[in-house]
């Protein structure tokens, strides 16, 4: 009986984000639109419109946290939209302007960080880059998130461990985006460094854990409440990286796997042996990930995540061609009824378009 009405309570968590935060979504993503149409020049305005229209679904799976208890929703959706548009917007410009400075690179990124941490200047973020005439549209995004993190009561506590994950972020996208010949030596020496303190992941994992904006959202959420403990952070941190911001990213990689390959694009699922390979690690990441969400305060919340970014990703129409499929297949085996039902509602709102 416990078990059935925790899972009716998942379901209408997963119910109320899809009716009432997807359209908030929507009309944050509807402002920056405008914004980006009306003040960006022709060059940065293609890449922030790209970033919106192909990347929407990022800022929707980010918008769960603004369900999480004790957190405004309106506000918070104004945050992950913003600081996820960031993300993606920077995405393009490194991956699609035909740019491969790590000067340039770095030098963006630094909107990340100072997008989370109100009290630093702001910098000149295309300082090196080839494009310049955004009409403040990366100040405006920087900005709002600026605003958003300085209402959250507890922010001070979770302050050094967001800015520790958007540092780890904003290294990875500048290395993963340098030319292929010297991308991936680049990539092992930073990730190398940093390996002493996971011994369970290899330099891969550890790179795409690195990815994931997930465990920023998450614990600008938990900030939220005024008591808030630096040992409920910390442990918070923990459970996000690198397991649930792991898989996170793995998933994604995986769906894009055949296309990336077929470009020659970085692809950390692609370093596995095989895809018995890639099935052990994507589903250890997934034990993990929930035995970690359920060690959290609101492991309901936590759960519906994980059991969400598995179902979400793996609807995917890129999963239906084989080895994905093949894949696909034995995880959601692996994940249980209710993770499998999750994944037929993921598909019922693909065909609806409305992921």
């Amino acid at each position: 009986m416990v078990y059935l009405m925790e899972k009716a309570n998942s379901l209408g968590l997963i119910t109320k984000f899809v009716r009432q935060v997807f359209p908030l979504v929507d009309s944050e993503l509807a402002h920056w639109q405008q914004y980006a149409s009306r003040h960006c020049a022709s060059d940065l305005a293609a890449q922030a419109l790209a970033s919106i229209r192909d990347k929407k679904f990022h800022c929707q799976g980010g918008s769960i946290y603004c369900l999480y208890p004790g957190v405004n929703t309106h506000t918070f959706v104004r945050l992950v939209v913003a600081l996820q548009t960031i993300s993606d917007y920077l995405d393009n410009l490194c991956d699609r302007a035909g740019v491969a400075d790590e000067e340039a690179f770095r030098q963006l990124h630094l909107a990340m960080t100072d997008a989370l941490d109100p009290a630093s200047d702001l910098h000149d973020y295309y300082r090196y880059y080839p494009c310049q005439d955004d009409g403040g549209y990366l100040v405006a995004l920087v900005t709002a998130c600026r605003e958003e993190v300085s209402r959250l009561p507890a922010y001070g506590v979770v302050k050094s461990l967001v800015l520790e994950l958007a540092g780890q972020y904003s290294d990875l996208q500048t290395y993963k985006h340098l030319d292929p010949t010297i991308r991936e030596q680049k990539m092992r020496t930073w990730a190398q460094e940093r390996l002493v303190d996971y011994p369970e992941l290899s330099l891969w994992e550890f790179a795409a854990a690195t990815g994931s904006t997930l465990g920023m959202f998450m614990l600008c959420a938990i900030a939220a409440d005024p008591a808030l403990t630096a040992a409920s952070a910390d442990k918070t941190f923990s459970a996000y990286f690198p397991w649930i911001c792991g898989l996170h990213i793995l998933l994604d990689y995986f769906i894009d796997l055949a296309e990336d390959q077929s470009h020659g694009d970085l692809n950390f699922v692609a370093y596995y042996a095989d895809e018995t390979e890639i099935l052990s690690r994507l589903t250890h990441f997934w034990q993990q990930a929930l035995f970690s969400a359920r060690e959290l305060p609101y492991p309901l919340f936590a759960e519906t995540v994980v059991q969400g970014l598995l179902a979400m990703y793996l609807s995917d129409p890129k999963t239906a061609a084989a080895p994905e499929r093949a894949t696909k297949a034995a995880s959601l085996s692996e994940a249980g009824s209710y993770t499998r039902l999750v994944y037929a509602l993921c598909r019922l709102m693909r065909r609806r378009q409305a992921l």
